[in-house]
């Protein structure tokens, strides 16, 4: 095996991140200067922005009616300053396109800059906003949406006089959420909370992968495949390159699916019907498929075609022997890739990458390592009837995850077809049928004779009959916290028990509140008008909530902290709360319907009006976000806003304070 070929695949493995790297062309940064401002005088907040090569940023200054996404930067009504006059754009270029906006517009290369002049009213001052562009590639044409949010957060120096002057004090910019030692102007993205998330998906794709090893499509492949390569006059790198082509081809479809149905997707992909009811069809085809009733199998003569190309040898050879693999395996590896690249799709760009390269590697180190270390061989357990056993368990995996599609559009929508006790009923059934299964108590089409169980089997279906048991109390009104987020909601279930909600008014009342419910017996609204008129009546602060029907963190907050004591007491007594649900498909009379001035579209549905009220007012797209405010002033919130946090305490300082400001307030 020549070392160039191994080389240029290792430079191919290393280009994965430069793929991935290209969703942020234009990379922001910010500051103030002076960089010592003083109470009373003016500013200026400084933006600039490093665009790559042949790459460019659309500017500010330009007609946004004419086609190409304008820059725009949005301060949020913040303590200790104003902003003054409009955002400048400092030195753009100019292009008259008569053949496809035909029009003229700005925009800028290598690097850019935009000015927004502010008055400092206070010594503390803490400016915070986000800014939207476009940065588009000279070559391939692909435009991307550059997201994020800025802020700057100091001390001004007072204007006093020459005797009682004082040293100033440094200012310094504080990225989003985070701390730092010394002065920062780097650019948060707004895709930065997905860091974890895609960390966390990075392992379950892995796990993923080595499950589709186990699988009787691909196990016994392992020795065969091995042992071609170790016969071969430099076998260990050939097997390097296959399993290095094996990754390659994998994460060419997750970089397609990131290009063509990425995040500017996800809310579509998410909550509409139609995606999740193809969604839901997917799941139950690959669970059915899993069980025995069929395979999901590729043209014979496609698999044929590839296979013959792969005797040609060399580094050719190696590839259409990876690809084969692929290819032949697809009856078990389909459904496990395909609900990875499913997950993957509703979510952040680089989440179909991340996905198949977990996914792949998994399903490629022990072909490499094996071939390396034959020796290990010895050491794997043989074939055998085990592999089926795999394969049906998770059969019954994806096809009770097929209903999870299913529900989240049964509560956008309000079909009332999936509440929460029918979908338990669904999933004990399932669970059940599985732990019938695993003790050997029904056969599936390709099982082998009926034998003994082994150990592990008899321990892994005796944890399914637990989770079964756990889940029948649900039934009957049992919150299980456990799956918060997975079920639907409470207050879709007919039967609770002996647990009584609270009225919260006449449907005819409260807006909305013949489809929509708080939780937990809360009274409140749907409407922002609406609660806030309560709110100044009642004399009390706006608690509002920002959720959605397929939001799970949403659920979890709910299930784990408003249910404390605690804080249920306190959104009863001390809060007025309205719940704006972002992903309602509710569609409203043809008077309530307006153009929005943050996209240009109209919205003409309950949450598309709700996330437009979330992202012009408070400049956040992400649920649950929930804000207090002092309905007497309604300028901006008491305090900042929070997110998800599992914290109970944090959670109760958090009302408190708000409580406190407003109680304070004249």
């Amino acid at each position: 095996m020549k070392f160039k070929y191994i080389a240029f695949l290792l430079l191919a493995i290393m280009a994965i991140p430069a793929i991935a790297q290209k969703i942020t062309p234009a990379k922001w940064s910010w500051s103030i200067k002076p960089a010592n401002p003083k109470v009373g005088e003016q500013a200026e907040v400084i933006f600039k922005v490093a665009i790559e090569k042949d790459w460019y940023l659309y500017s500010s200054d330009f007609d946004k009616d004419l086609g190409p996404t304008v820059t725009t930067v949005t301060f949020k009504p913040g303590a200790g300053y104003q902003t003054v006059g409009e955002l400048k754009a400092i030195n753009p270029h100019s292009k008259n396109d008569t053949e496809i906006w035909n029009g003229t517009y700005t925009y800028f290369t290598e690097q850019a800059e935009f000015r927004q002049k502010i008055k400092i009213t206070d010594s503390d001052y803490s400016i915070e906003g986000s800014y939207d562009s476009q940065s588009c590639s000279n070559i391939s044409g692909l435009c991307v949406p550059i997201k994020g949010l800025f802020s700057l957060k100091g001390k001004a120096e007072k204007v006093v006089s020459a005797d009682t002057a004082v040293a100033p004090v440094v200012q310094s910019a504080v990225p989003v959420d985070s701390v730092v030692s010394k002065p920062s102007t780097v650019a948060i993205p707004t895709e930065a909370p997905e860091d974890n998330s895609l960390f966390a998906f990075f392992w379950i794709a892995l796990g993923a992968g080595f499950l589709a090893l186990l699988t009787p499509c691909v196990y016994p492949l392992i020795p065969m495949t091995v042992s071609f390569f170790t016969k071969q006059k430099g076998g260990k790198g050939l097997a390097f390159l296959y399993g290095g082509f094996i990754v390659l081809i994998y994460v060419f479809f997750g970089t397609l699916l990131a290009f063509f149905a990425g995040a500017s997707f996800a809310n579509f992909l998410s909550t509409h019907w139609i995606p999740n009811m193809i969604f839901f069809t997917i799941f139950i085809l690959f669970g059915i498929s899993f069980l025995g009733a069929f395979e999901i199998v590729l043209p014979s003569n496609l698999v044929n075609t590839v296979d013959a190309k792969s005797d040609k040898g060399g580094f050719i050879g190696v590839f259409f022997m990876a690809f084969t693999l692929v290819l032949v395996s697809f009856s078990c590896t389909g459904p496990l890739a395909g609900s990875i690249l499913i997950a993957a799709s509703q979510g952040a760009f680089l989440k179909p990458i991340i996905g198949m390269l977990g996914f792949s590697l998994a399903f490629a180190i022990p072909f490499t390592l094996f071939a390396i270390f034959p020796g290990f061989m010895q050491k794997l357990p043989k074939s055998g009837n085990w592999m089926n056993e795999v394969k049906v368990v998770l059969g019954f995996l994806e096809i009770a995850l097929a209903f999870k599609f299913l529900s989240v559009a049964d509560q956008v929508y309000h079909w009332h077809l999936l509440d929460r006790e029918i979908f338990l009923a669904i999933w004990i059934a399932i669970f059940t049928a599985l732990t019938l299964y695993l003790f050997g108590k029904i056969s599936l089409p390709h099982d082998g004779p009926s034998k003994n169980l082994s150990v592990p089997r008899t321990l892994f279906a005796t944890a399914v009959l637990a989770f079964v048991i756990y889940l029948v109390p649900g039934m009957f009104g049992a919150p299980l916290k456990g799956l918060s987020g997975w079920l639907p909601p409470m207050n879709s279930q007919d039967f609770k028990g002996s647990q009584v909600a609270e009225p919260v008014a006449e449907t005819n009342e409260v807006l909305y509140s013949d489809f929509l419910e708080l939780p937990l017996g809360l009274t409140g609204y749907f409407d922002f008008e609406q609660a806030k008129a309560a709110a100044l009546k009642a004399n009390k602060p706006l608690f509002i909530d920002f959720t959605g029907h397929g939001c799970v963190n949403c659920r979890k907050m709910e299930e784990y902290v408003w249910s404390d004591p605690s804080v249920l007491q306190r959104l009863k007594n001390d809060y007025v709360v309205v719940a704006l649900y972002c992903d309602d498909k509710t569609e409203l009379p043809a008077d309530k319907w307006y153009t929005s001035k943050v996209d240009g579209q109209e919205k003409k549905t309950l949450g598309d009006q709700n996330l437009d009220f979330q992202i012009s007012r408070f400049n956040s797209n992400a649920q649950p976000h929930y804000v207090l405010l002092d309905p007497r002033k309604d300028d901006k919130p008491m305090v900042q806003p929070v997110a998800f946090d599992a914290n109970v305490a944090h959670f109760v300082s958090f009302l408190d304070e708000g409580k406190s400001i407003y109680q304070s307030a004249k």
